[in-house]
């Protein structure tokens, strides 16, 4: 085991933005970051890193939990550590603390990107300085996901690429903390087979089986040649040790599976499409046999979705509400029926309307980026959502289930409910 250290200061001073990261046990470089002004920083020769922070979003990117009373919800902006931040994911722990975790580092793909989380403790309202897990020269580290075992045991599963080489010679890591998060083994490969991705959190099934959901990349991006990635999941009936690969019939271009069980024996999937259409749907009785995947009412502009299934069954969804166009607006659907129907939607995240399509394609400050949300339900009842904001932060927003039923949306699907 190795023990994290608190791998950054942020300073916040007049549009001052600068972070120092301290090298962890492994001897790995840090990414430099810049001022609010887009300057580089002392030692980045990367021209290209510049312009990568909004100075409004560092300014309110201080980890407090404010109550939005004009929404009616809580939210709050993560601490940045790297000037880029995408793909978070939630965890609550048996303690009752909450962890956000997700990659960050220059820019998704290049080297030294990492894998770092932020800690919610249980009674507090600020998030934690972000820690670093993970980070390596000439790798870059994605879609970090989280699960604490029976045993208290966090472990985190993560993709691994050579920086700059595409998608389809990934692999996954995995490492795990056995304190709460205070520190975290040496990460180890636990899929090798080329073009491994996690994305969306794993499940226990009543046999004690676990499941995590996984996509296979068989091409270099998310365009050309992605029509060929395909969905499976891996089981494993001995907590992990080793691993059956069931993979998912028909599912070409039918990509991170978010997975629920709305009962014993009775699994439901919900699929991203590559081809920007709509998100897909399969079911399994097993974890292992699923049937081919079918379109939902639900649009999908080839974007990461996530669902959760409530303590009382219902089932949320959070998704890019769009087919094309800039990832936005992020909105959260509520199935009372198990996913047949989708009666209420409300916007969890307008972004700039005002910006167009151009906007979505920038690199750093200026960004129209809204998307790779993560849900759940906290024992108090309470739903989260993290997602990523603009790629330069992660924020997060709270609410109760009533919330969905009082608003509306700005995106495509417009639900079925006449009681908005």
């Amino acid at each position: 085991m190795r023990i994290l250290r608190d791998v950054a200061r942020l300073a916040l001073s007049i549009g001052l933005f600068i972070t120092t990261a301290f090298a962890q046990s492994n001897a790995a470089q840090s990414l430099p970051l810049k001022n609010a002004t887009g300057t580089v920083l002392e030692g980045d020769s990367d021209t290209k890193a510049s312009n990568m922070l909004d100075p409004q979003v560092v300014a309110l990117a201080d980890g407090q939990v404010r109550h939005n009373p004009k929404r009616g919800t809580a939210e709050a902006y993560l601490p940045i550590l790297f000037p880029s931040s995408h793909a978070p994911n939630l965890l609550e722990l048996k303690n009752g603390d909450l962890l956000c975790v997700w990659f960050s580092g220059h820019w998704e793909g290049d080297s030294n990107v990492g894998i770092v989380f932020s800690r919610l403790r249980k009674g507090t309202q600020r998030w934690s300085k972000p820690q670093l897990i993970d980070q390596q020269e000439g790798v870059s580290f994605q879609n970090p996901v989280l699960f604490q075992a029976p045993d208290g045991a966090i472990h985190l599963y993560h993709t691994t690429q050579e920086a700059h080489q595409g998608e389809a010679n990934a692999h996954v890591l995995e490492a795990v903390s056995r304190d709460n998060g205070a520190t975290w083994s040496q990460p180890a490969l636990i899929f090798g087979k080329p073009g491994a991705f996690t994305r969306h959190p794993l499940l226990i099934l009543p046999d004690s089986t676990w499941l995590l959901p996984m996509t296979y990349v068989t091409s270099k991006g998310i365009g050309e040649g992605s029509e060929t990635n395909y969905s499976a999941m891996e089981l494993s009936q001995d907590k992990g040790k080793s691993w059956k690969e069931c993979v998912v019939p028909q599912s070409f271009a039918r990509v991170q599976p978010t997975v629920v069980q709305l009962a014993p024996g009775r699994l439901l999937g919900f699929f991203r499409s590559r081809k920007s259409d709509f998100i897909y749907q399969s079911s399994s009785a097993d974890g292992c046999q699923w049937t081919e995947p079918t379109a939902t009412v639900l649009p999908n502009n080839n974007a990461s979705v996530q669902a959760f299934r409530l303590q009382n069954g219902h089932l949320v969804l959070v998704f890019d509400n769009e087919h094309k166009g800039p990832r936005r607006p992020v909105s959260i659907a509520l199935s009372e029926d198990e996913g047949h129907t989708w009666r209420y939607v409300r916007d969890v995240e307008t972004g700039r309307p005002e910006l167009g399509d151009e906007s979505s394609k920038m690199m750093g400050a200026g960004r129209e980026e809204y998307s790779y949300p993560s849900v759940l339900q906290t024992r108090d009842g309470v739903i989260h959502v993290a997602y990523t904001f603009r790629r330069e932060t992660i924020k997060t927003i709270a609410f109760r289930e009533q919330w969905i039923r009082e608003g509306g949306t700005t995106g495509l699907y417009q639900g079925t409910s006449v009681e908005k």
